[in-house]
């Protein structure tokens, strides 16, 4: 009994165990992961409850974890770099200060803080939801956590990483490759099991985000990228970003302390800009030519650090994480060649930074239970905080939206309002965790109309070229697409080729390539939506829904009734529909779209 105690400022003060372990990351895509006994009891990013885009710091889903418990055993703080931020008087940092205060924690005995593992949490997360027992883990981040070395004053940031993983061992790194903007010299060496690279050479993320820059967006906006990249070619004079599986340094250059700049000082075809501050650069065609390099680039050095991984750790099974992870026509092109060495594959849908704070919580909980039985496979991603979806919750809202309702609204009417050109919003239960929209906060179109990708770009306020996705059942999902190999794609991390004749079908979810981001569906995994998607069928003969993210171009996905309401309020987005309820709600955008 004696070992849970702890003095606080001269008072004894008895730790009893509740099982809880909160996650936190800090940084871009902020949010917390809360666990019990080691199952995940909710996770969710800041920018869901502060509608601040990409918000860093996790405050309101902190106070959110009392909604579930007003104790936890453990607090592990993950980052890149340590905490700077402090609480006035006591000098605490930030986010020990909040959970002190709130009675989350007593003492600083309840926190670590792993500001110096951002990869290894990415790696956590992928390995212990990923159901197999013992895998390589391959992270490929922009920047994950910072490398300090006696006399060098350049910030030195690791890029990717390769761990090997179990549940007895636990996860360990391999491989580490490390970039500055220098001067040093490359500098390889082993240390235990862990072979090291430092160069001033950028990662591939880096080179990846560059060029996003160069396109006119933040770097963190590195998705637009993915979708020009189609409207691009291969171009004459134009020379490979990657040499011997390493970043160009002559045509990416690194900078301060982590960024990356494309190097058009030297190439002059690459200097072109548009005739005026204002003009469309994605109009270009280099910047098409340079997105098209980057994402055929960097995906076949990925998939050589793929392999690489595999044959280091001795395992046919490979997770993948961290930001390059979540490029889905990337994850698609592995899957030829990795069949062919049977390397088994599963890609985090969670590999944003978000998912460092469930690698957090799970990498803390394994490691003070090793061995612990192999969890199955986890794509599930509907973590967000448990809403009460009621009547009243909803009729309440309505007066300030100016909106009306209708009731007794069956799956029937929902896809007649669809298939009449209407925009339809779904909320439902929690939201999904993650960057993909999976039915709970979607919104809803007609697949099979010519000019419908065009005409929900307009509505929500994105570029011309972005593609959107399509929900697909189960059942019909390998008559339609080609998924090389796999049974299934339920978190959408995989952009398709479609089967002869498909396409022709469903214009508005397939991209310049031909390929189609999908989600397949089955009534198990969601209920409502499997519904929906197979009323589309009944129709039409179309097991494919136009499914995209409920929010407006440039804001993050709906939380709550409120958002949702204010968002059709704020859009030509007029209906939203509440299966649970069967309730239509309408609300008129009355010409301020």
């Amino acid at each position: 009994m004696l070992a849970n105690l702890h003095v606080v400022r001269g008072v004894l003060v008895n730790h009893k165990k509740t099982g809880y372990i909160l996650g936190i990351a800090r940084g871009h895509n902020a949010g917390v992961c809360l666990l019990k006994d080691g199952e995940i009891v909710f996770a969710i990013e800041e920018e869901r409850l502060t509608r601040m885009k990409y918000d860093g710091a996790p405050l309101a889903s902190i106070i959110k974890v009392l909604d579930y418990t007003d104790k936890i055993d453990m607090m592990i703080i993950s980052h890149t770099q340590p905490s700077k931020a402090t609480l006035d008087y006591t000098g605490e940092d930030v986010y020990i200060g909040l959970a002190r205060k709130i009675g989350l924690i007593e003492d600083t005995s309840q926190v670590a803080m792993v500001d110096e593992q951002h990869h290894m949490q990415h790696a956590n997360a992928a390995f212990y939801r990923s159901g197999f027992d013992e895998a390589a883990a391959l992270v490929v981040d922009g920047a994950g956590s910072e490398l300090f070395i006696e006399g060098l004053n350049a910030g030195i940031w690791e890029f990717e990483s390769i761990f090997k993983c179990d549940y007895v061992k636990g996860v360990n790194p391999l491989y580490k490759n490390f970039g500055t903007n220098g001067p040093l010299e490359t500098r390889r060496f082993v240390d235990g099991d862990c072979k090291f690279v430092i160069s001033e050479k950028p990662g591939l993320v880096k080179a990846y985000e560059a060029v996003t820059e160069y396109c006119g967006w933040e770097a963190i906006e590195a998705g637009k990228t993915m979708g020009l990249f189609p409207y691009g070619k291969r171009k004459d004079g134009l020379q490979s970003l990657v040499k011997n599986g390493f970043i160009d340094r002559s045509m990416i250059i690194p900078t301060i302390p982590s960024g990356a700049k494309v190097n058009t000082l030297d190439f002059p075809y690459l200097d072109e800009h548009g005739e005026n501050e204002d003009s469309d650069l994605t109009m270009l065609d280099n910047r098409r030519d340079l997105a098209y390099r980057v994402q055929v680039d960097t995906q076949k050095a990925v998939l050589q650090l793929i392999i690489k991984a595999s044959e280091m750790s001795g395992s046919k099974n490979v997770v993948l994480s961290g930001g390059y992870g979540l490029n889905c026509v990337a994850n698609y092109y592995y899957l030829t060649e990795l069949n062919k060495r049977g390397i088994n594959l599963y890609v985090e849908p969670i590999s944003n930074d978000a998912g460092t704070a469930i690698g957090a919580a799970l990498g803390h909980y394994h490691d003070k239970n090793p061995g612990k039985a192999v969890r199955p496979k986890d794509e599930g991603l509907y973590l967000g905080p448990i809403q009460d979806i009621n009547e009243d919750a909803v009729t309440s809202l309505l007066d300030k939206y100016d909106g009306t309702i209708t009731k007794n609204v069956s799956y029937k009417d929902v896809i007649d309002m669809i298939r009449d050109k209407n925009i339809v919003a779904l909320y439902q239960e929690r939201c999904e965790n993650g960057p993909r929209a999976l039915g709970n906060r979607s919104l809803m179109f007609d697949a099979t109309m010519k000019d419908g990708k065009d005409f929900v770009n307009l509505i929500k306020k994105r570029e011309y070229f972005r593609p959107f996705a399509a929900s697909v059942l189960q059942e019909d999902v390998h008559e339609w697409f080609d998924l090389r190999g796999m049974e299934d794609s339920p978190s959408m991390m995989y952009a398709v080729n479609c089967m002869p004749g498909v396409a022709e079908k469903i214009p508005a979810v397939i991209h310049v390539d031909g390929t189609c981001r999908i989600q397949t569906v089955t009534k198990e995994q969601n209920e409502h939506w499997y519904n929906l998607i197979n009323e589309f069928k009944s129709q039409t003969g179309v097991p494919a829904l136009f499914n995209t993210s409920f929010n407006l171009g440039g804001e993050p996905l709906v939380e709550t009734i409120d958002d949702a309401m204010r968002t059709l309020y704020n859009s030509g987005i007029d209906y939203m529909y509440f299966p649970k309820l069967e309730m239509m709600v309408h609300i008129p955008h009355n010409d301020r779209a």
